[in-house]
């Protein structure tokens, strides 16, 4: 079967290559914390990058911002064959992935962004939804992988298109949360048990996997161990409001969460989950 790199193990990345594994996908692995890679039962150890991907046909990285991927794709250029492919499942900015693909195509590779949305339990299911942007013929050779990796893949015909659809979701998720937190005061102040009003939002109009998912969160105040930390989630705000500037657009509500998330950060809370706004909604 096809060989493919992974690189990039954190709560999210790990849980997806033992997924390709389990698939029955040789997989090499790398990450920057040595220990990490160890834990993926069944595939192979990479010393280097440039190790895990020379020969491999598809490299797959999950690394937290540009600052990391940008470089990280310029060394995997460097030693991939003609015809490989580099899949990005990071959120990354439009602008990086539009780079990366016309470099990738100038080296005579192939270039797909594929971010996507689901926690880190969602991950180890295989369970998440993808978001995949790049040329017809290389979304369906990466087929294989996504079935492995998630319940579903949307695709788009470039990769910045899947890049700016990832930071709309994130935007989503941000601003549902942000709403249910400031519902949930605003009936708490009123004398109304949350855990009541909680139950009822999710039974009714309101029922979503955010609110479901990200609701008794918020009720129990319940922000560690984060699914979703506030770094990240603030890494990816910013995203949001870069492209929204790009574009000349508004989005007073990013900038609303952007500032929850910064005084979050203030106040000693890095390590919360991105539902822990709602403390600073209540403050």
């Amino acid at each position: 079967m096809t060989t493919v790199a992974f690189l990039g193990l954190g709560a999210m990345g790990a849980p997806m290559a033992q997924n390709l594994v389990n698939a029955g996908f040789p997989v090499r692995v790398w990450n920057r914390t040595k220990a990490k890679a160890r834990g993926i039962a069944g595939a192979f150890q990479s010393p280097t990058p440039a190790d895990a991907v020379r020969g491999a046909a598809f490299v797959l990285t999950m690394v937290a911002d540009d600052a990391a991927l940008e470089p990280l794709a310029a060394e995997c250029r460097g030693v991939m064959g003609p015809g490989a492919v580099h899949v990005s499942m990071s959120t990354v900015s439009p602008a990086l992935v539009g780079r990366l693909a016309a470099q990738h195509a100038e080296a005579g590779q192939g270039f797909v962004a594929a971010p996507v949305f689901g926690r880190p339990d969602a991950a180890a299911a295989g369970k998440l939804w993808i978001v995949a942007g790049g040329p017809a013929a290389l979304l369906e050779q990466c087929a294989p992988l996504f079935t492995a990796l998630g319940q579903g893949t949307y695709r788009y015909p470039t990769a910045a298109q899947a890049a700016q659809v990832k930071l709309a979701g994130n935007f989503l998720l941000g601003a549902t949360i942000e709403a249910l937190a400031e519902a949930l005061a605003l009936g708490e102040r009123g004398g109304v048990d949350p855990r009541a009003l909680l139950a009822m939002f999710s039974e009714t109009l309101f029922g979503s996997r955010v609110v479901q998912g990200y609701g008794p969160r918020i009720v129990e105040r319940k922000f560690t161990p984060a699914g979703f930390a506030v770094p990240l989630a603030r890494k990816d705000f910013g995203l949001v409001l870069e492209a929204a500037r790009a574009a000349g657009l508004a989005m007073p509500i990013a900038d609303l969460v952007a500032g929850r998330l910064d005084r979050l950060a203030a106040t000693g809370r890095h390590g919360y989950d991105f539902a822990g706004i709602s403390e600073v909604v209540g403050e």
